[in-house]
């Protein structure tokens, strides 16, 4: 792969320059302007990134997961393209590059989420399972729709992911112009493809990261093979994908934990005792990992001499700053040790694996899934999003599969429809044109994942109440 490619400005809709235009950003920066001025970002203040339907105002939602992502990627493409043009010294990544990396990186932090449905990670469980259950209950014109649908397509929807739904919601349902969506650089979409693999290609058991997830629906089959050419990635990861994924990885790891304490899920003292007894056993980089466990007390220790009021809190969240800046600089390394193979897509891991680093970064992982996670708390408000996600799922799949159709609709199911966006609407009849029945139903069940990915937390749950008769 080359650098030269692989940052193309193209877009999959030429933009015509203006004559005589001021405008000096570049076209990655337009990109960032076109992210945050779109409203599929500004819903992101009202979705779930851990704790459902949290009232708190510190507990991190999407939108603010997000923008640490992006800053996180940023100073990981800083620190990169630095090592890169003083070390590897790569004449093919030119200094200006410099700028195009941390710009696709800040936005691609920007986006990584922005597909996700409501309800956190859980959402996106809730959906696979609906569709896993009921494609072989359904029926279209006396067939289960899993008879109707391809292989390909019932994959798309039983291996449904937040991250595949980005792709689609910037190329397609952010219809303010046409139906190109946002009409982003190749490059940037090229980075979040985080797995370029379709749902019949997933392998979690290969040892290659690129296969652990979809990273296309077949919908978008034509906008992936076309960002693929153009990059000359032809199914191997782009190199800035293992550097947005370890910018995630860096700020929920840290961010979760830090939120569970904030939460009282995980005391002070219970985590730094759970750091130690996950060093307890280690042979390699012990010392390392203990270090960084001892500077934990001592954020501790001097949170107690400033008097502050609570001390506990002070420190976790002063450590965790002091862990992200070890998890950058490790990544950093981690990019430039595996350049080479980076670039020739034989690299199949992620960037935090191994070392102390990563190490912690496992253990944190583990103590937010066993104190944050599997809380009665979270279970009691995951099986009441279940509840409200399965009844919206039912409700307006039945309504999409007749609608479009000679098939007659109630007047209930005339009134559903007319509730999920005209945008997303109008993207099904222009891309449902000239297209089979099968097609068309495999759009239409499409465009209700659409709708309920774009509910916040608060409208779906606010919709569920008014659909099924509740006063709240």
């Amino acid at each position: 792969m080359k650098w030269s490619k692989l940052l193309t400005s193209e877009r999959m809709r030429g933009v015509k320059k203006k004559a005589g235009s001021s405008d000096l950003r570049s076209k990655f920066e337009k990109d960032y302007h076109r992210i945050i001025g779109s409203a599929s970002f500004r819903r992101l203040q009202d979705k779930t990134q851990v704790f459902p339907l949290d009232k708190s105002d510190f507990i991190r939602t999407r939108l603010t997961q997000s923008l640490e992502v992006s800053s996180f990627a940023k100073s990981l493409g800083q620190n990169i393209s630095q090592r890169i043009l003083k070390e590897v010294r790569d004449p093919e990544f030119l200094p200006q590059y410099q700028a195009d990396v941390c710009d696709i990186l800040q936005c691609a932090g920007l986006l990584h989420d922005i597909g996700n449905p409501p309800f956190g990670h859980f959402g996106e469980t809730v959906i696979r399972e609906w569709f896993t259950e009921n494609l072989d209950k359904l029926d279209f014109k006396g067939a289960a729709l899993s008879e109707i649908l391809t292989p390909q397509m019932q994959a798309d929807f039983k291996n449904f992911e937040g991250n595949t739904q980005a792709l689609r919601v910037v190329t397609k349902l952010h219809y303010l112009v046409d139906e190109n969506g946002m009409n982003l650089t190749k490059a940037l979409l090229g980075t979040i493809i985080k797995y370029p693999v379709s749902s019949v290609e997933i392998d979690k058991k290969s040892g290659d990261i690129r296969t652990k997830k979809m990273g296309y629906y077949y919908a978008e089959k034509e906008v992936f093979d076309s960002i693929q050419e153009s990059l000359g990635t032809y199914g191997k990861r782009h190199p800035l994908a293992f550097v947005l994924e370890a910018a995630d990885d860096i700020a929920y790891k840290t961010a979760d934990v830090e939120d569970a304490v904030k939460k009282g899920c995980i005391s002070y003292e219970k985590l730094l005792a759970e750091l130690r007894r996950a060093g307890e056993g280690l042979l390699d980089n012990a010392e390392d990992y203990m270090s960084m466990v001892r500077l934990l007390e001592k954020r501790y220790e001097q949170a107690l001499s400033r008097g502050m009021s609570n001390p506990e809190m002070n420190a976790v969240q002063n450590w965790m700053v002091s862990v992200q800046g070890k998890m950058i600089n490790y990544a950093t390394d981690r990019f430039i040790q595996n350049y080479e193979a980076l670039m020739s897509g034989e690299f199949k891991g992620e960037l935090l694996s191994g070392s102390s680093v990563g190490f912690l970064a496992g253990v944190l992982g583990d103590i937010a899934y066993r104190y944050a996670f599997t809380t009665n708390t979270i279970y009691k408000l995951e099986i009441a999003a279940q509840t409200n996600m399965y009844f919206l799922l039912e409700r307006f799949v039945g309504a999409a599969i007749v609608y479009d159709t000679e098939l007659p609709m109630t007047s209930v199911q005339q009134r559903l429809m007319s509730l999920i966006s005209d945008n997303y609407k109008a993207i099904y009849r222009i891309y449902s044109q000239g297209k089979n029945e099968r097609e068309k139903l495999y759009l239409r069940l499409l465009l209700v994942t659409d709708s309920i990915c774009g509910m916040t937390d608060s409208y779906a749950k606010r919709l569920y109440q008014e659909l099924s008769g509740i006063i709240a």
